[in-house]
């Protein structure tokens, strides 16, 4: 099984992308994470990524090396910052260029990092609008991490940065158990499809 971690902060050096780090470096303290035969962090700020049109030819670049990583993983995780209340924008732009064939019936673990003590909207954002036509599937324990410049650094500082490191591995262990649960899914799918499927490519 593969894991994919998106980091969808506009900026270089972000918070976002530390957590990200995190989760990838730490991996081998967690029992999910033998289960994983590779485990990939996309960066998106670093690819220069157009905003897409519409058009399937105007991805840019960058985008088949992306999208042969969205397709191949088995589970993905989608790090955003907290922007006026929002999901990044370059997340819903990440979103939108992925196709169904690349995520459709493959859970994501939803994390929104804030700098003070929200973070709740870019959640609640993503759930609400963002996962209609690519299918993927939210697990129920996504992350907040607020206070985000005082945790996951390099040592942990305190009981709450020891308790938020024990809350990402329990829920990183969930994603691997829905990981494993919803691939004979995807594989039925594939070979057992619905009748008149195509009909039913977008959700309502």
């Amino acid at each position: 099984m593969k894991l994919l971690i998106v980091s969808t902060s506009q900026r270089s050096n972000s918070q976002s992308a530390k957590v990200a780090r995190y989760i990838t470096e730490n991996r081998f303290l967690a029992p999910h994470s033998e289960g994983y035969e590779a485990i990939h962090h996309l960066e998106l700020c670093q690819f220069n990524l157009p905003f897409w049109d519409g058009d399937e030819d105007s991805k840019g670049e960058h985008w088949p090396e992306i999208a042969q990583k969205v397709a191949q993983a088995d589970a993905l995780i989608l790090i955003t910052p907290e922007w006026g209340g929002m999901a990044s924008p370059l997340l819903k732009n990440f979103l939108l260029m992925c196709s169904r064939q690349e995520t459709a019936h493959k859970p994501v673990l939803l994390i929104s990092v804030c700098s003070g003590i929200s973070g709740a909207y870019p959640i609640v954002e993503v759930k609400m609008n963002a996962l209609k036509n690519n299918k993927l599937v939210p697990i129920p324990d996504h992350l907040i991490i607020r206070n985000v410049e005082n945790v996951l650094n390099a040592t942990p500082q305190g009981t709450r940065d020891i308790d938020l490191r024990e809350r990402v591995q329990y829920s990183l262990f969930m994603l691997h158990q829905y990981a494993q649960a919803l691939a004979p899914i995807r594989q039925r799918h594939i070979h057992q499809p619905y009748p008149k499927q195509q009909e039913y490519c977008y959700g309502m």
